[in-house]
């Protein structure tokens, strides 16, 4: 009897190719588990939907047979399964002992190592340098003394730079010396859950010192994953800790946490504090928030919505036309309620549709608004970028102070 097609892993990344001359499907790992990239071409792309555990060689040659109409197609279906397989794509012992590699390799390594420099940005101090310049100058208004926190993008710095700017100008010179508790938005840990690392960060700048005694603090919690393998591939904290590190210097003092979706309160109701892990995180992140007060500055990398086909889509989108219109007057509202300080209120409008405008910063977001309840923010700057010609991201620059 045929033996089942390994299963194709479901955590890998799916869009259309964006190469002109190789259409199709790209592929590749999200986690960076394996380094691979692969284009389906068009024709071949239903060969895939074989590889869901159940299905054997035999039901890829029918398909490979119905698409192709040729009776001769095992070289092609070789190419598949040895393509997937090389990749570390299909979830066998190939994938198994690639993920215990990388996963071994974060937890040995002393630093968190800058996963994005070279493609979001230059891995060259003068060369990063000169371009942060370029994206900060002319920035807004820096807030008083009063302020606690920013909200700043998570796009690629080159993508979302007056954004940026307008969230970073609002710091002040005094605020180096604070421990900058960073909320990011983890795209790929586990819901309700909460990634912490010990590592410091490594950018072209150098390496940030992490608050040990804050950390300990959070270690314990049972919503927490410590050396959490995410950070490994996370930009949401990368990207921040690069603009204070220019801002500041390398060796700035930061508490970094990935926040998980809350996937369970948007599609079943209910509040994400009803996870008894979530809710005692909250209260021992607001503990912390109240005692330590003006030794802290809070920064939320988060971008909001995502829409087009690259995000699941029918219709293309393109940034600020046609529904990109009410997309931001949405977005207007749940910033609002943000600024308000009003997270049941923000929370009501992110359930809506169960989240159709897809933020991907609304955990992150909650989470300050838990912990800090005491901020009212006020927006410096909204941004929606066609991050290619049929998708939009939308982000916004808030500065939070005392209520």
């Amino acid at each position: 009897m045929a033996q089942p097609l390994a299963r194709l892993r479901m955590d890998l990344e799916f869009m259309p190719s964006p190469v002109e001359d190789r259409p199709g499907l790209l592929i590749r790992d999200s986690f960076h588990y394996s380094e691979s990239v692969l284009i389906i071409p068009p024709r071949l792309i239903p060969c895939l939907q074989c590889f869901d555990g159940e299905q054997t060689d035999l039901d890829l040659r029918a398909e490979l047979v119905r698409v192709t109409g040729s009776l001769d197609v095992s070289s092609a279906q070789q190419q598949i399964l040895e393509g997937l397989e090389r990749a570390g794509f299909l979830e066998n012992e190939t994938f198994a002992r690639m993920k215990e590699a990388r996963e071994r390799e974060f937890a040995e390594s002393p630093v968190r190592e800058a996963t994005h420099a070279g493609s979001a940005y230059p891995d060259d101090e003068h060369e990063v340098r000169t371009t942060l310049d370029e994206y900060l100058a002319g920035g807004g208004p820096v807030c008083d003394g009063n302020l606690i926190g920013i909200a700043a993008p998570h796009v690629s710095p080159f993508g979302g730079w007056e954004t940026y700017r307008a969230a970073y100008s609002a710091l002040r010179p005094e605020h180096r010396h604070r421990t900058f508790v960073v909320l990011g938005t983890s795209h790929y840990g586990e819901p309700e859950k909460f990634g912490l690392t010990r590592k410091s960060f490594a950018t072209p700048y150098g390496e940030t010192r992490t608050d040990e005694g804050l950390l300990d603090l959070l270690a314990s919690q049972p919503a927490v994953k410590m050396e959490d393998y995410c950070h490994s591939v996370e930009h949401s904290i990368e990207f921040q800790v690069l603009f204070l590190q220019h801002l500041y210097g390398p060796d700035i003092r930061v508490l970094p946490i990935l926040c998980g979706g809350f996937g369970r309160s948007v599609y079943e109701g209910g509040l994400p504090e009803d996870d008894d892990g979530v809710r005692r995180f909250f209260g021992q992140l607001g503990e912390i928030a109240a005692k330590e007060q003006d030794r802290l500055l809070w920064v939320l990398g988060i971008d909001m919505a995502h829409i087009g086909v690259r995000y699941g889509d029918r219709r293309p989108a393109i940034a600020n036309q046609g529904a990109m219109q009410e997309v931001e007057r949405r977005d207007r509202l749940r910033i609002d309620e943000m600024n308000r300080g009003d997270a049941l209120g923000f929370w009501n409008l992110v359930q809506q549709n169960r989240d159709d405008l897809k933020w991907c910063g609304s955990a992150p977001a909650y989470t300050f608004l838990k912990a800090v309840p005491v901020a009212r923010g006020a927006l410096r700057g909204y941004q929606q970028w066609s991050i290619d010609h049929q998708s939009v991201v939308s982000f916004a620059a808030v500065a939070f102070t005392k209520n």
